[in-house]
């Protein structure tokens, strides 16, 4: 007995240090790898592609109010704005990321689709490059650089019961709440509640935001089956937001950007955004060689908002023009995925067999009211605020907006990733069947009005070597997937001529190196992805659509994060981009640089934790962005600009319970700059913002 009872004694030591090592490693605010869609969530050493993320400790410290905000800790990703409104696009490896197609837990069509607050979520994760294979097509046909995963929080071992209370220049204040228990026996229930919310003035001028989000997350598990559950409201709005700038067809110089809080906008715009969404997912172990998954989600949308943009007819200037569109919006959209992963071994060969199916249901309602031959005039440095402009021109009912687009998405998926040579050599191959329906209808009378279905194999291609325990080396050849387009436009020769999906190439080689709390990544990629453009036809005076365009971006990123020394830690790196556009119509653009891909990008963030203040950080941020061109003539382009960020975090005890205080900078030097100029607009910075938080946890 004796014995026993030692023996009992030792492995519970043992299985104590487990815990306290997994917990530390938990509490990194950016780490190596994530969910990987139908290969599922994998270390990212032993993966053939570069991904990141970012912990939900990361987001409450550096006070993150967006999803743009957490992004800006990423070399190689770049927010701007949507087409004439305030939703964030991303902009990863040179292509663009709408905010239709974040993806939730590796399910798509879930996600809000404008704004997103970041409260609600225990990571963001960044994968560089294509992802068809990976999660399938996105519905509106971007994630060809790269994809953004969010993963909702859960319940954890150690309960949390944490108040927040923030507020920001120029006079918005918010807070939030999080609650996490587990309880039962051997806690296999849990449950976690997020509220969270903020409302004033931002550093703009007259610029207000509000921003309400509620989270519910259940889980439970036993030895063999997870189930989890997850339901989150949201409710985001802008009112008299600084919008895009637009450049007139005669401009021939980019406009200096103004003041930093210098609001052009109108103090009749507004956008209000609502949403309902969530998902459950379920994980059962048939053995300890098979698990079966399936994931099922939802969203319902209502958007609503009176747009404006300002469009400069004199660069120099300033003077331009304001239009006006009031759009409702209303989306519906399920989501499911499932599928079984398969574990075994044929003689000294290891293999991991994913396969299963995916499918989307999504359906629009939207209509519009514009100023038809009605516009404002303006100035981008004197601003003039008009009375709000008669929308003449109405499409649909924008009082109860009908049907105007349907998109079905079905896929079937395989792979096998074969370990061999003392797991030092991974080598993965599949392929994902993508079907696409796409359907749209008049805003008027709903008839159908154009129908889309084609499908496509996509590809893969990984390999990693490790030649050593802390080492890799990793290619991958991977496919990106779009909509393909129809012919279209005036005087066609093939008028109405449907073409098969784009299929976006990607080749990518790679090092990585992990070891304890940091690691690095070097990667090299080049993406071609299609496109299509219009030409005259013979001397008939008519024109021929063709698809043969290409847009090929080349370029190289390094990702440093973690711990140097004790108490010092970075994370950051930077991206080099040639965005070549080649094939163009008659060659007239062949060898010029794509729009708004910047020819680098480096961020660089600095924690120190402060030797003689205990508990104290001073944070440090830099992003240096490199020249954007603003028209495929390559005439225009923005100048290099450069941002500095400034924090600091104070935690101490009151009663054995920690409080955090932060204080934030950021753009210190209140630098006026033109961030973007992704589709050919230009988006500004923002302004000198102050950030004060303080957080207990009871």
């Amino acid at each position: 007995m004796p014995k026993t009872a030692k023996a009992e004694e030792t492995v519970k030591g043992t299985d104590e240090q487990l815990v306290v090592k997994a917990k530390r490693r938990n509490q990194m605010e950016v780490s190596s790898g994530g969910q990987l869609g139908a290969l599922g969530t994998k270390r990212g050493l032993d993966v053939p592609f570069n991904i990141r993320s970012y912990s939900s400790s990361l987001i409450l410290n550096q006070q993150s109010q967006t999803l743009g905000e957490v992004l800006e800790n990423d070399p190689s990703v770049r927010t701007t704005y949507g087409y004439g409104n305030f939703s964030e696009m991303f902009v990863i490896r040179g292509f663009v990321l709408n905010g239709d197609d974040i993806s939730i837990n590796g399910l798509y069509g879930i996600t809000p689709r404008q704004l997103v607050a970041p409260q609600l979520f225990d990571q963001v994760q960044v994968l560089n490059g294509a992802s068809a294979f990976l999660n399938g097509a996105a519905p509106s046909g971007s994630a060809i650089g790269g994809n953004i995963n969010l993963m909702f929080k859960h319940a954890e071992n150690t309960p949390i019961t944490r108040i927040t209370g923030d507020y920001t220049s120029t006079a918005m204040g918010g807070g939030a709440i999080d609650v996490g228990r587990r309880f039962g026996r051997d806690k296999a229930f849990g449950f976690r509640l997020n509220v969270a919310g903020r409302s004033g003035q931002t550093a703009i001028d007259d610029e207000k935001r509000h921003s309400v989000a509620l989270g519910a997350d259940f889980d439970w598990h036993n030895d063999n089956t997870r189930i989890s559950v997850d339901m989150n409201y949201e409710n985001q709005g802008v009112d008299w937001g600084r919008p895009d700038v637009f450049l007139g067809s005669g401009v021939t110089q980019v406009p200096n950007a103004p003041s930093t809080r210098k609001n052009y906008g109108q103090p009749w715009t507004y956008n209000d955004l609502k949403y309902m969404f969530g998902m459950l997912n379920i994980e059962h172990d048939l053995s300890k060689h098979i698990t079966l998954y399936g994931a099922f989600g939802g969203m319902g949308s209502d958007e609503k908002g009176n747009y404006s943009s300002f469009t400069v007819n004199d660069g120099r200037t300033g003077d331009g023009t304001y239009g006006s569109m009031y759009v409702p919006y209303v989306q519906t959209s399920e989501s499911t995925r499932a599928g079984v992963r398969a574990h075994f071994d044929t003689g000294p060969v290891k293999h991991e067999i994913n396969a299963g199916g995916s499918g989307l249901w999504s359906e629009t309602d939207t209509a519009y009211a514009m100023a038809w031959g009605t516009t404002a005039s303006g100035n981008l440095y004197r601003p003039v605020y008009s009375p709000a402009l008669e929308q003449n021109y109405v499409g649909g009912d924008i009082d109860n907006p009908q049907r105007k687009s349907d998109t079905r998405l079905f896929s079937l998926f395989f792979s096998d990733t074969m370990t061999f040579w003392k797991d030092r050599i991974a080598l993965t191959a599949g392929f994902r069947y993508q079907n696409m329906r796409i359907n749209g209808y008049d805003y008027n009378t709903t008839a159908l009005t154009s129908h889309y279905d084609q499908g496509a194999i996509t590809p893969v291609v990984g390999l990693v070597v490790h030649p050593t325990r802390h080492t890799a080396l990793y290619f991958n050849r991977i496919e990106g997937l779009s909509q393909g387009p129809t012919a279209s436009g005036s005087n066609i020769v093939n008028l109405g001529q449907i073409y098969p999906p784009y299929q976006s190439v990607q080749y990518e080689v790679g090092a990585k190196y992990e070891m304890g709390r940091f690691s690095a990544n070097l990667a090299f990629f080049q993406t071609s992805q299609p496109n299509s453009y219009t030409e005259p036809y013979g001397n008939s005076g008519a024109s021929i659509f063709r698809n043969d365009g290409m847009q090929r971006n080349r370029g190289a990123e390094l990702n440093i994060n973690g711990q140097i020394i004790p108490g010092l830690r970075f994370n950051g790196g930077a991206t080099l981009i040639d965005a070549n556009l080649r094939r163009t119509a008659q060659g007239t653009d062949d060898g010029h640089s794509a729009i708004g891909v910047p020819n680098y990008t480096i961020n660089g963030n600095l924690e120190y934790d402060l030797p003689f203040l205990k508990g104290g950080t001073v944070v440090g941020r830099v992003v240096n962005t490199g020249k954007q061109w603003v028209n495929t003539a390559n005439t225009m382009h923005l100048p290099v600009w450069t941002r500095f960020d400034l924090a600091m975090r104070y935690t101490f005890a009151v009663q054995h319970k920690p409080i955090t205080m932060r204080f934030g900078v950021d753009n210190i030097a209140n630098s006026r700059y033109w961030a973007s100029s992704f589709n050919g607009y230009l988006l500004q910075g923002q302004p000198r913002t102050f950030k004060f938080s303080v957080t207990a946890d009871l």
